[in-house]
């Protein structure tokens, strides 16, 4: 489907359209569809067409003139990201600092905060990396134990982080860590900004089930950052990370609606091909499977409508990252199973064909940007009014 953005921002649409045709060539061209949010396939080719679009000046294009942006509007953001997507271009290096990181930073950093760390963003000089899950406190955050204190002009952290994405290509870390130990639960929690190429970091690569190094164990040991280095206030680091868990949750639903409906295609065709060999009841769940991309197209839709309007989302933004993770793992499914027996079979060194890479990275979708566990836990409690859970 090919969607309507409306004659004011049709001249955009044509320009990013025409310069996306004459620069998704080459090897960009040959790793169209490449990547995922928590996929570390072809890095080294993704970091530089990162860098081809912010040579183009397509990085931060409603962020701020003065810190590297083009000071567009939010419409225009939409419509690049809707083209982008829609040209099966590959998934951004980028995305922890210029999705997640940058927009946190623009809400709540200080000027100089701003000016020391937006423009190296959108120039891909500097790679970001979370800092938010451990052993122990992955769903249930507000338990964490790392922890830093103030030493002088610095902080010291020590303790672990555990499932940091790309931590080893990422130059920078953005941590959540305990500032005062007496603080129970979410209370004494502080933002910090901390560089990881020091002694005091150590990073340990966790291969994931497709294979590949895209997330890592991080070790602090006496890890040091300037005392300025504190995004909000201290104290206040767990309001910061909910805006940017806020942000992971609904930044990447509108390009992954898109990369959803070609899948769900791909997957009708694969049934289709199989004839009498798919059973009814497969063909009623790949038939689900189409409408529910659908859902997705019209929630998504409908959420952007709000917040082109200027008004807070609707609830149905609250279960959008829940519903789009719950269905990719069960078209996942479905992919395996119409596949049947030679599903199963890999190449040489564990070589995965994209169906198989799909269903085994989906199975992460209902655990990062927020557990579907503690997702249901959010919709009961504060959109439908349930009574809380029992807490210890």
């Amino acid at each position: 489907m090919d969607l309507d953005f409306g004659s004011g921002v049709a001249d955009f649409r044509t320009e990013v359209r025409d310069w996306l045709a004459g620069h998704l060539v080459g090897e960009f061209a040959a790793h169209r569809g490449i990547g995922g949010p928590a996929d570390s396939e072809a890095w080294d080719v993704r970091v530089a067409w990162d860098r081809e679009l912010a040579a183009g000046g397509w990085l931060g294009l409603s962020w701020p003139v003065e810190y590297g942006g083009r000071g567009l509007t939010l419409l225009e953001e939409v419509v690049f990201n809707y083209e982008y997507a829609r040209s099966g271009a590959p998934y951004r290096a980028t995305t922890s600092g210029l999705d997640l990181f940058g927009p946190m930073l623009l809400a709540l950093g200080t000027p100089e905060q701003k000016r020391r760390f937006l423009p190296p963003i959108l120039r891909v000089e500097e790679l970001w990396g979370q800092g938010f899950s451990e052993p122990g406190a992955g769903s249930d955050l507000a338990s964490l134990r790392c922890r830093a204190e103030l030493d002088g002009e610095e902080w010291v952290l020590n303790g672990q982080k555990v499932w940091t994405t790309m931590a080893h290509t990422a130059d920078w870390l953005y941590v959540l860590v305990r500032t005062d130990p007496d603080g129970k639960r979410h209370r004494g929690l502080s933002m910090l900004l901390v560089p990881r190429h020091q002694s005091g970091v150590d990073v340990r690569v966790i291969r994931n089930l497709a294979g590949q190094d895209e997330f890592a164990e991080v070790y602090f040991d006496d890890a040091r950052t300037a005392a300025g280095l504190v995004v909000g206030e201290v104290g206040q680091g767990w309001r910061t990370a909910m805006g940017t868990l806020g942000i992971e949750r609904g930044v990447t639903l509108l390009p992954q609606q898109l990369s959803f409906e070609r899948e769900v295609e791909h997957l009708v065709q694969a049934a289709r091909d199989a004839g009498d060999a798919v059973p009814a009841s497969t063909r009623d769940r790949i038939v689900e499977a189409w409408m529910s991309v659908r859902l997705m197209r019209t929630t998504n839709l409908r959420t952007l409508g709000e917040v082109l309007a200027g008004r807070a989302p609707g609830p149905q933004a609250g279960i959008a990252k829940l519903f789009a993770s719950t269905s990719h793992q069960r078209m996942g499914h479905l992919a395996a199973e119409v596949a049947g027996p030679a599903g199963q079979l890999v190449g040489e060194d564990y070589a995965l064909d994209v169906r198989q890479r799909t269903f085994l990275l989906s199975l992460a979708e209902t655990i990062y940007g927020g557990s579907s566990e503690i997702q249901r836990t959010i919709i009961g409690e504060q959109l439908l009014g349930l009574p809380k859970e029992p807490r210890p």
